[in-house]
């Protein structure tokens, strides 16, 4: 179990999250320098200075509440992420909480590619359903095999039953299965057609301005939280040798982060029906065949 954070990291925990975006976000743009030179920082001064655009009969609440809410959710899925062997909140359904604010982003995407009233930004909203309706059982799945192993939802006691043997080693398919559904969750990388270019950036096609900044930002959030969940749930969170836990959980972090960063600049975009395919007829039953794998050493310990 892990132990309690003091009452400043509530405050400090978006400030922690949003400097790691930044700083993704920033090694992404060094990466690309050869097609896209401009950094987060010039494109952030860009939109502020953005005259603002609205649609026809766009429903501008609904359009703010959806870019909003996808910050928060990633924020609020930091929740139960620990640092070392500590969080905010070691929740006793945290794997649950988890996976409770991703579905909150997925209708915060939805609803800020459905505010706007236009066929492109609906077409981005629409495309991250089709993506989140394929990728969102097997990403569960991989999700519920650590707690199976674990023998429980919270996550604390999944990093404790990794002091031996990281789950990555034993759970090789679901570790994998987990980082590619979580690309998806976050429309990244070769999964980015809900903010795809034929559609003028898809769900965020109308936005401008501060909304777009807080959409893209809360973009890079997810995907954030997403890779580094992957830590405490397949690589032992704070477990390892000389380092103190938070050291550990950093630079695990750091690696899984670089490593789809730079993946991503190598991997092309797959259509949708290709990974709807893949997640349905590959990816679901391989997550069904790990978790299966697991109970059954589980069962017999």
């Amino acid at each position: 179990m892990t132990d309690p954070a003091p009452p400043w990291a509530v405050l400090a925990l978006p400030a922690v999250l949003a400097g790691a975006a930044w700083a993704v976000a920033s090694f992404d743009a060094v990466l690309g320098a050869g097609t896209r030179a401009a950094g987060p920082g010039r494109e952030a001064l860009r939109l502020l200075v953005q005259q603002p655009r609205r649609t026809r009969a766009a429903d501008v609440p609904l359009t703010r509440f959806g870019s909003t809410l996808l910050p928060v959710a990633a924020v609020l899925a930091a929740v139960v992420l620990p640092l070392g062997f500590r969080s905010v909140s070691d929740l006793p359904e945290g794997i649950v909480w988890f996976n409770a604010m991703e579905a909150l982003a997925w209708a915060a995407v939805w609803l800020t590619g459905w505010g706007p009233n236009s066929t492109l930004s609906l077409i981005g909203g629409y495309r991250f359903l089709a993506q989140g309706l394929a990728y969102e059982l097997p990403h569960m799945l991989a999700i519920t095999t650590a707690a199976l192993g674990a023998e429980s939802l919270r996550v604390g006691d999944v990093v404790d039953a990794q002091a031996g043997l990281w789950f990555a080693v034993w759970m090789p398919a679901a570790f994998g299965i987990y980082l590619l559904s979580a690309l998806a969750m976050s429309f990244w990388g070769p999964f980015d057609q809900p903010a795809g270019r034929d559609v003028a950036g898809g769900a965020a096609a109308e936005l401008s301005g501060v909304d777009r900044i807080v959409f893209l930002s809360g973009r890079w959030l997810l995907f954030v939280v997403a890779a580094a969940f992957s830590v405490p749930l397949f690589l032992g969170g704070g477990h390892g040798p000389l380092l103190p836990g938070w050291a550990w959980t950093l630079v695990k972090t750091a690696v899984v982060l670089a490593f789809l960063v730079w993946a991503r600049r190598r991997v092309p975009t797959v259509r949708m029906e290709r990974y709807v395919e893949l997640a349905w007829v590959v990816l679901t039953p391989l997550a069904v065949a790990q978790a299966l794998v697991v109970a059954v050493v589980v069962l017999n310990r």
